[in-house]
């Protein structure tokens, strides 16, 4: 029989839930987000709290905006607290925090949440709960759109029922940014403190499951590589001298024709996509210069970089063909893991235990990319094991879009098959 946890009362939950989902901030960018995670953590009695560089590797970060960007929004949540002691160490985007809390000897388990939010403006419709009940964002154009404001919740809300207990051994949160990026995963997975991890969870609110609905083990996420390309060439009058210029727009059109093309693998489903192209030049004008991003997906990691490199090649090929340079950044990127059996048995009981109130789906597929993969590798390769929970929360909207919310019963629930998950292999 499995643990029966005494968690935060529902009320407790949805309180914190709600205050993270009126001030979202997007990957790397959390730094109030980050400061009310360490305030809530030191509430809780929290020693050992690592914040910003000693959270995760630095070096490993993909994606990370702008300065500009960043100083925006690090000047957004300074107006709105005082520990310019936290702010200061998270200042240049190395937000995010990890929690530790030990009590003697035993095993060390793991909990992975994300916390940062999408660039969607928030639905103002009346029937939306957030409008009806006062707790829409308030940084307009950023929503929690992916059920991240829940994430945290589950994160501070197990700590609290785990420090609350009898248990032996090390328990770790990891908060990490940048989920939505695909920046964030590696670079914890790549810092100091998953190296002693024997067990990884990792959940996720939603996904068209209804409330009262747990998810053993989520598999087969697309593995992920995202790129920013830019093509420069040289302007030139369109009709006085074509001839003098080196058209970046023919460049890119002759580039994203092709990486279209890309041959199909006999090893499995591939995908991509070509977005957010920009070319600020009038008509007249032999275009200097573009700017655009390719994504690519696998349903191995293998799959995924033999796209990845395909694509690499016909940009390359391309600005060479036309007499251009091309750029290639990688600005996310995630990785394919499967969860471990022993943890999808152990959370397939917790659940089964809770029978009268729960429903147990043991596993289902992802069919989407996520970053907590580098995390759940790492784990894996150290000899533990992983699992990532999906918590059924009868989302009335999809995903990533201006309606998405969660019914708030799914917080207590994921508080509570997690905790007692964690303190099964604690006890």
């Amino acid at each position: 029989m499995t643990p029966t946890p005494t968690i935060p009362s529902d009320a407790e939950l949805t309180e914190l839930r709600r205050e993270f989902h009126r001030n979202p901030e997007p990957g790397w960018c959390e730094f109030r987000t980050t400061v009310r995670i360490v305030e809530e953590l030191e509430r809780l009695g929290v020693d050992e709290i690592h914040v910003g560089p000693d959270a995760l590797d630095s070096d490993e970060r993909l994606g990370v905006p702008d300065d500009d960007v960043l100083a925006e929004w690090y000047e957004r949540a300074a107006a709105e607290t005082d520990r310019t002691d936290l702010l200061e160490q998270l200042e240049g985007g190395h937000t995010g925090a990890v929690a530790v809390v030990r009590n003697g000897e035993g095993p060390t388990v793991g909990l992975r949440v994300d916390i940062d939010a999408l660039p969607i403006t928030e639905s103002t419709d009346d029937d939306h709960r957030p409008v009806a009940e006062g707790f829409r964002s308030t940084n307009e154009g950023y929503m929690h759109a992916c059920g991240h404001d829940a994430h945290i919740t589950f994160g501070l809300g197990v700590l609290r029922t785990v420090l609350e207990s009898d248990f032996e051994g090390t328990f770790k949160v990891f908060f990490q940014p940048s989920e939505e990026l695909l920046g964030g995963g590696k670079a914890m997975a790549s810092g100091p403190h998953i190296d002693d991890v024997d067990y990884l969870f990792g959940a996720h609110v939603g996904l068209d499951v209804p409330v009262g609905t747990v998810v053993a083990g989520l598999d087969e996420a697309l593995a992920l590589s995202r790129m920013a390309v830019t093509f420069e060439g040289e302007s030139a009058h369109a009709g006085l001298a074509p001839n003098e210029g080196r058209n970046a727009v023919q460049a890119f059109i002759a580039a994203a024709d092709n990486v279209y093309g890309i041959p199909r693998h006999r090893e499995g489903n591939t995908r991509v996509n070509v977005g957010q192209l920009r070319s600020d030049n009038a008509a007249n004008v032999i275009a200097d210069r573009v700017t655009a991003s390719i994504e690519v997906r696998g349903e191995s990691t293998e799959l995924m970089e033999y796209m990845r490199d395909a694509v690499r090649r016909y940009v390359d090929a391309a600005a060479e063909m036309h007499e251009c340079t091309a750029e290639i950044e990688l600005t996310g990127e995630s990785i394919r893991q499967d969860c471990d059996e022993e943890l999808v048995e152990l959370v397939s009981g917790t659940v089964t235990d809770r029978s009268d109130s729960l429903s147990l789906v043991r596993r289902d597929a992802l069919a989407a990319s996520e970053d907590a993969t580098y995390l759940m590798q790492a784990v894996s390769e150290n000899g533990g094991a992983a699992t990532y929970l999906g918590i059924g929360a009868s989302n009335p909207s999809g995903h990533h879009t201006p309606r998405f919310d969660v019914d708030e019963e799914c917080l207590p629930i994921g508080v509570e098959v997690l905790s007692a998950s964690v303190l099964q292999l604690l006890s």
